[in-house]
């Protein structure tokens, strides 16, 4: 199929043996790449009850056939696996320089099998795979490895993804790394790795995929290029990034602070989009084919982090260990982000964990003093945590596990054991929906859908029609991590955008009503591995907090009532019985 190789590379770590198996043109048809292809390999490959962490485990690295085209926004990678988090599907995605060489070694994904009785790293190529020993790198940390790696194989412009020490004491929530900065951070997908004694995968090489029509892509690209530049959106993410976030979201009274208790932070304009400018030396930073650069590399121009330089921090960092925890000092902010990147450790769940301990401290539940504000606090909890010493090795277990080691359940705020973005659906009620339903937990990124909440396309506190619109975003979100496309491309890309990009790419031509139904199958797909491994409609619940404890400052809760309501018609909507399950396998499973 135009757009592919039609080619897996199946690698068997416990017999450092690989082999090259085709992909059916049926299948790519069906699932168009990345999420879907992901989904489907993982359904086929996987055992039911295979522990997450054990060599039975399998991960799934998948690319889309956008990759390494001319399109913009196409630097992403995916990774799909059982989640040792939550112990449900996992999907992870990640930007940057990566995902180009991987698709020039040839393949449309990679599934790893077995674990390595030592420490590997692989070099993928479209001659093949090399297991090399890591034994030298292992415990060192994501910068480090990466260099030193890259170094040794010894081809220009080759790339790679790495683990940390996180990833190798098996940290539930680490994350893979590239480029120094960028993550495959939520899931703990990096603990996978760890597990299997995989420490990084280097690519290169100079495969590439035949498009079905070159000229209309080049021709769609350069009107895409167009419309971006007097796109007040694409200026927006380009001055500020992800941070201009801090200020929309505290205006909205939807930004979490002190550990999910309060919806605005009184220092956030100290941690906002404008103090990063102003406070940092801050220089903008694109992934590969992007004229969007929302990335920020900051250096740190003053106190004990002076000369600290680093890709971020994020929105979502700020937001964990701003709001959460309540620090209001960038260059703090900036340090944690940084003992973050370098052990291989999602910074969203590493916030709310430091941050549950925080508030139990302010309740009493627990005997260890963790002052809000902290910074010091914060750090000594992450090297507990990355080294899985005392109360770290509690917390490396998530915040499941260490909510019940407490008794404090009724205080964690999580849905299936992941924790939430700095989003807060007690104001935003299309995302309570969101972070209820989505397969991997409380995910912001499956369908965005604080964009239309926060731009008013619909109401924050409407109820009535937010499951129709949430699977409108859902289903074309999804088809972009088919594709791989970033998210920030939201707002340039429609659904007939979407159809000149397919049509270029693999000559098919789709009608939206065709892609919104792949997207309903590969969503189906994604609750049917999770369903397998136990998931019930009770998982589909957000934390007991959300609906009997008012914030501090407002006293505003979710009405349990309204949810159901949404929930209910999510389930209608998407082809699901009352309780959740689906009716009918996907066409291409039967």
């Amino acid at each position: 199929m135009r757009g592919f190789y039609n080619k897996l590379l199946r690698v068997d770590l416990s017999e450092k043996k690989w082999q090259e198996e085709e992909i059916s043109d049926d299948i790519l048809r069906a699932t168009l790449g990345g999420r879907g292809l992901g989904a489907y390999l993982l359904w086929e490959n996987l055992e039911k009850g295979k522990d997450p962490l054990s060599p039975d485990n399998v991960l799934v690295f998948a690319l889309g056939p956008a990759t390494g085209t001319k399109m913009m926004g196409a630097s992403r990678y995916a990774v799909f696996s059982k989640s040792p988090l939550t112990n449900f599907f996992a999907d992870s995605y990640a930007g940057g320089w990566v995902a180009y060489k991987m698709k020039a070694a040839g393949y449309d994904a990679i599934l790893v099998t077995g674990a390595s009785s030592s420490p590997v790293y692989l070099e993928i190529s479209n001659d093949g795979v090399k297991f090399h020993s890591a034994e030298h790198l292992w415990g060192k940390d994501t910068y480090e490895t990466e260099d030193t790696i890259l170094k040794e194989v010894g081809v220009p412009g080759a790339q790679a993804m790495v683990i940390g020490p996180a990833g190798e004491k098996m940290v539930t929530f680490a994350c893979i790394e590239n480029n120094y900065w960028r993550s495959a951070g939520r899931c703990g997908l990096g603990a996978v790795m760890g597990s299997k004694k995989l420490k990084a995968l280097v690519f290169h090489g100079n495969a590439s995929a035949n498009l079905a029509d070159d000229n209309l892509l080049r021709s769609y690209v350069k009107s895409l290029v167009r419309k971006g530049k007097n796109d007040a959106g694409v200026a927006a993410y380009r001055k500020y990034g992800t941070v201009q976030m801090v200020a929309i979201l505290n205006n909205a009274k939807a930004w979490p602070s002190e550990y999910w208790s309060k919806g605005v932070f009184e220092d956030w304009e100290k941690i906002s989009a404008d103090s990063l400018l102003n406070d940092l030396k801050v220089m903008p930073h694109a992934c590969e084919r992007c004229f969007i650069a929302c990335g920020k590399v900051s250096e740190v121009l003053k106190g004990r982090h002076k000369g600290l330089k680093i890709e971020g921090p994020e929105h979502e960092t700020i937001y964990a260990f701003g709001g959460l925890c309540r620090i209001n000092e960038l260059e703090e902010i900036a340090y944690l982000n940084d003992i973050c990147d370098r052990a291989g450790m999602d910074t969203i769940s590493a916030g709310n964990l430091i941050a549950f301990c925080m508030e139990l401290s302010k309740r009493g539940r627990i005997k260890e003093k963790f002052e809000y504000g902290n910074s010091d606090v914060a750090i000594e909890l992450l090297q507990k945590i990355k080294n899985r010493e005392g109360i770290g090795d509690i917390l490396a277990r998530g915040i499941k596990y260490t909510a019940k080691h407490f008794d404090a359940e009724d205080v964690a705020v999580h849905v299936k054991g992941l924790e939430p973005a700095g989003f807060d659906p007690r104001v935003l009620k299309g995302m309570a929906l969101q972070y209820a339903t989505s397969p991997r937990g409380a995910c912001h990124l499956t369908a965005t859908f604080y964009k239309p909440e926060l731009a008013g396309i619909i109401p924050p506190e409407q109820v009535e029609g937010k499951a129709k619109l949430l699977i409108e975003w859902e289903n074309r979100m999804t088809i972009f991590d088919t594709l791989i496309l970033c998210r920030f491309f939201r707002d340039l890309i429609q659904w007939n955008d979407l159809i000149t990009i397919i049509e270029a790419i693999t000559g098919i031509s789709y009608k939206r009503e065709k892609l919104e139904e792949m997207a309903n199958d590969i969503s189906t797909l994604r609750r049917m591995i999770s369903m397998r491994e136990g998931l019930t409609k009770e998982d589909d619940m957000l934390p007991v907090r959300f609906f009997k404890e008012g914030r501090r400052d407002d006293g505003k809760l979710v009405n349990k009532d309204e949810f159901m309501y949404m929930l209910d018609e999510y389930y209608d909507m998407r082809g699901w019985d009352k309780k959740g399950n689906p009716k009918k396998l996907p066409d291409f499973l039967q």
